[in-house]
């Protein structure tokens, strides 16, 4: 089992992409484009995943109240950084949503719905500073309802997965194991 574990973290770590929110105006600010973005960065895969397999451990309002407040303060975000309103280290906010919230998820934290929302909402910000703060406002807005589009489809793999780890570990195992596996990658992001 540990061999296993070691094989798939290190192939994991192997594969994992720095971050790359950052885009060409000339070429980008389609909705096709925000649909497809979210998907190219291994950080926001990863965090965006993760709020949706913590939202499936706590259960109830948080399936669906989770999730909607990590894209409307990445909404929030990107109009900030239109707006031109600078948010400080937003890389490695980043960076650290997907370790945080892949220990998070690993260490099955059960929070209120409020508190929860709250966690995920920040990492949120700096997740929409990062997609509007290189684009410009040239299709900007199109461009954000891809995202957003895109970001609630993310949030849906994850709480599905989610439902679908529970009912197959009756303790969780399987959905705290893919949240060590997310910190362990944020980890490579970070320092690979």
């Amino acid at each position: 089992m540990k061999t296993r574990m070691l094989i798939a973290t290190a192939a994991l770590g192997a594969s994992a992409a720095p971050a790359f929110a950052h885009l060409d105006p000339a070429e980008h600010g389609s909705l096709a484009a925000g649909l497809s973005h979210p998907f190219f960065g291994a950080d926001h895969v990863l965090a965006i995943v993760a709020v949706g397999l913590w939202a499936a451990q706590i259960g109830g309002r948080a399936l669906w109240a989770v999730p909607a407040a990590f894209v409307a303060m990445m909404a929030v975000g990107f109009g900030l950084a239109l707006a031109a309103v600078p948010l400080p280290f937003v890389e490695p906010a980043i960076l650290a949503s997907v370790v945080a919230l892949g220990l998070i998820v690993a260490m099955a934290v059960r929070f209120d719905v409020a508190p929860a929302a709250a966690i995920v909402g920040i990492f949120a910000l700096f997740h929409g500073h990062a997609h509007g703060g290189e684009l410009g406002p040239a299709g900007a807005w199109s461009f954000a309802m891809g995202f957003i589009i895109a970001t609630a489809l993310l949030h849906a793999i994850g709480v599905g997965l989610g439902i679908a780890l529970a009912r197959l570990s009756s303790n969780g195992t399987l959905a705290r194991l893919l949240g060590g596996v997310t910190a362990l990658a944020g980890a490579a992001l970070i320092f690979g």
